[in-house]
């Protein structure tokens, strides 16, 4: 047989299969992973020799879906798989970010990682098992490569932790974590939650680590049965100087600590760095100084790296002169733009987020057309990062991987607090954070700016959200350590974890961590976490101190949205033959009326600027939805005149029949001569015969005459006491034709 295995359980049954050797084979290294009819392709290639000059890892991870896999055609013109959506996107980042700090230092090779969905069901999704494959992949390969790692849902259902739950088990879910880890630590955490705390947290992630370590034990046995893999190949991708990197260290590792001990900004900094990098570049002899250029760059990257790490670690002080969990100062404005729905600036130090609230009916949600995931969605979060935030110049395009990772993160955090579930809340939100100055966690002062913009529109959520960033510097030789609150751009460049912490005041909603180093104790991520908290609720009381609740109503020019609920049968008068009567009925009352089926009854929205128009459209489709009751009196119409009376609609699509005696008390010869057709007329219902005609009286609405003396009902006799022809006599035929009820013959 083609191809070499290797399967594992998951702990409940479920079974996962790594393979390997049968497709792909000209890669460098490739695996498929199977879980029930989900499967996924990894593949990876790497060139033999690194760029000239390169000192970084050049990584590309990609992530495709194939509409095939699941028996669907893609959408659009072309009807080919193109762009990737945001779904792929996040999931090429859950990889990226797990496998990035795995490979060597020295290792400069430009690496292709494409992780493909061949196979999909409805129940087991492929994100999970994406990075699995792709680790699986390298680990068959002569590639370079610190892993195995493997990454994995966890999953928490009434009370059970679950890994890689079934989408169904994910409905009752109040976890949503993907974890990713080697045998020894764990490297990447995302996910969203519903308010738990720190120690389940931490419970979760100790869960999720010992069945990676099962997926990572696997790829160590399927790769000892692969021959390439054994050993790696040797490369050679830096040419240092060690007498070089001696001199850099040796004359600016102590202005740099200066430098970093001297409570800058962070321009002042930037630009003392740069004068001292200069000045060591003019030492250098001109003939020599454009060849040895890289190298002093990638030298004094290093002395940069040790300098502000050692300070921190021995100062116990921070690159802005602040303690280790102080949080830098906020200031906060509300309101800013006058014809937003609701907007915020949110400020913490020199990071700065102006963000929009915006509110929209259901036919603004976002449609999600996936492979996998289909759909739509009425929260809609964009994170925007311009480069004047940083002070460059750059080239301006679509938003990249980055913002729509930091833009998840936030929607994510402020999701749960949205009352989406509240018939009186049936809005479609859209929020738009615009960094306008960025040195570290610009994704959580969108958070931040998120929750306040939100109490500005008017929406009524659950509990204000905030968000923080960690960070961890560390020292293996001494075992020191810092946590930092609020890190700064520097020391999230420079340090060995990047943590990012959302929630309300009762728990954590979203979370999101990178770790660069081997090591990570549970010790340190419990007190990391219980900084976290009090970080939060400080910038909790912040927030709670600019808007302590939010508006009471919404702006004047928000659009109003009323729901009502009709009975399903008639959903299709509502609409009418080709949306004839809904559109018509959009016109003149300028609202947007949308109607959807749900739980065996249709739900309307009606939206408009102002409440007198919904009023007005709520009206006309109560008179469509209304069931005609005896004794009711109603507007009608005449549409059709007889001579035995007119047919009255009095209920839009429905007539009956006002009888010429039912128009007055006189007497009416000629309907004509009262009524013609267009009149409007009042009526009353007064009977619904036994086949559904309804009969009408516009008389019973008038005063009665002085007088007037309402003849008695007749009764009709029933069926049986009629007499039949010849039947019915008197004592012989002539005394019963000559009584009194004898009808004359007609000459």
């Amino acid at each position: 047989m083609i191809g070499i295995t290797k399967k594992f359980e998951l702990g409940d049954g479920r079974e996962v299969t790594i393979e390997t050797g049968k497709l792909a084979k000209q890669a460098d290294g490739s695996a498929v992973v199977r879980m029930g009819d989900t499967m996924v392709l990894a593949t990876v290639c790497c060139k033999k020799e690194a760029a000239e000059n390169t000192d970084f890892m050049p990584l590309q991870v990609e992530y495709q879906e194939k509409y095939a896999a699941v028996g669907r055609f893609p959408g659009g013109f072309f009807k080919r798989e193109s762009r990737p959506s945001e779904y792929e996107i996040l999931i090429a980042r859950l990889v990226d970010r797990a496998l990035r700090p795995l490979f060597p230092n020295d290792f400069h090779a430009e690496t292709q990682v494409l992780v493909t969905l061949i196979s999909g069901d409805k129940n087991n999704l492929p994100d999970a098992l994406a990075c699995l494959a792709a680790s699986s992949a390298l680990s068959v390969s002569d590639i370079p490569f610190l892993g195995p790692i493997s990454e994995v849902r966890v999953g928490r259902i009434e009370g059970r932790l679950v890994i890689n739950p079934t989408v169904q088990e994910m409905e009752n879910s109040d976890i949503d974590m993907i974890v990713a880890a080697s045998l020894e630590n764990i490297m990447m955490v995302e996910g969203e939650m519903k308010e738990i705390s720190e120690a389940d947290m931490v419970e979760a992630l100790n869960f999720a680590h010992e069945a990676i370590k099962i997926q990572c034990q696997a790829q160590l046995d399927l790769a000892a049965m692969v021959e390439k893999a054994n050993p790696k190949r040797i490369y050679c991708h830096e040419n240092n100087d060690e007498e070089l990197r001696e001199l850099v260290h040796k004359t600016t590792y102590n202005k740099v600590y200066a430098i970093a001990k001297a409570q800058t900004t962070k321009n002042e900094r930037s630009d003392a760095f740069e004068a001292i990098l200069n000045e060591f570049l003019e030492t250098i002899p001109e003939e020599e100084r454009e060849e040895k250029t890289p190298l002093v760059k990638r030298y004094y990257h290093d002395v940069e790296y040790d300098a502000m790490r050692n300070m921190i670690l021995n100062d116990r002080t921070r690159l802005d002169g602040r303690d280790l969990d102080q949080i830098r100062p906020i200031w906060i404005e509300t309101d800013y733009l006058p014809s937003a729905h609701g907007s915020a600036i949110f400020t913490r130090g020199e990071t700065q987020s102006l963000t929009t609230c915006t509110l929209g009916t259901k036919l603004d949600e976002q449609t999600i057309d996936g492979a996998v995931i289909e759909g739509s969605s009425r929260f809609i979060l964009h994170y925007n990062f311009p480069p004047f935030s940083v002070g460059e110049v750059k080239r301006v395009g679509s938003a990249g991987r980055r913002e729509i990772g930091h833009g998840n993160l936030a929607h994510r955090a402020l999701k749960p607090m949205i009352p989406f579930d509240s018939p009186d809340f049936p809005y479609t939100v859209r929020i738009v954070s615009d960094i306008l100055e960025s040195n570290g966690s610009s994704s959580m002062a969108t958070v931040c700016a998120g929750t306040l913009a939100l109490l500005d529109c008017g929406v009524k959520i659950l509990k204000p959200v905030s968000g923080i960033a960690m960070g961890l510097i560390t020292d293996e030789k001494t075992g020191k350590y810092a946590i930092l609150s609020d890190i700064l751009g520097d020391e999230d460049h420079l340090g060995d974890m990047d943590f990012k912490v959302c929630g309300t005041k009762d728990g954590i909603t979203a979370c999101q961590m990178d770790i660069k180093i081997n090591g990570l104790s549970s010790e340190i991520m419990a007190e990391a976490l219980e900084q976290a908290r009090k970080g939060r609720l400080h910038i909790l009381d912040k927030i709670n101190e600019a808007m302590p609740e939010s508006r009471e109503d919404y702006k004047p020019f928000v659009p109003r949205i009323v729901q009502i609920i009709i009975p399903k049968d008639f959903i299709g008068a509502v609409i009418g033959p080709a949306g004839k009567i809904i559109q018509e009925m959009q016109r003149e009352t300028n609202t947007v009326i949308n109607i959807e089926e749900k739980d065996g009854m249709g739900y309307v929205d009606v939206a408009a600027a102002n409440l007198e128009d919904i009023k007005r459209a709520i009206a006309k489709i109560k008179l469509i939805t209304t069931v005609p009751e005896v004794g009711e009196v109603y507007d009608g119409v005449v549409k059709n005149i007889q001579a035995f009376g007119a047919f009255v609609e009095f209920l839009p699509n429905t007539d009956g029949l006002l009888h010429v005696s039912e128009i007055a008390y006189k007497r009416i010869e000629n309907v004509t001569d009262v009524l013609k057709e267009g009149d409007e007329i009042k009526v009353k219902l007064v009977a619904i015969d036994d086949k559904g005609k309804y009969k009408l009286s516009h008389k019973a609405l008038l005063p009665k005459p002085e007088g007037w003396v309402d003849a008695p009902p007749r009764e009709r006799p029933q069926r049986g006491e009629r007499p039949q022809r010849g039947e019915y006599r008197g004592e012989n035929r002539g005394e019963h034709r000559g009584g009194h009820n004898h009808r004359p013959h007609r000459n």
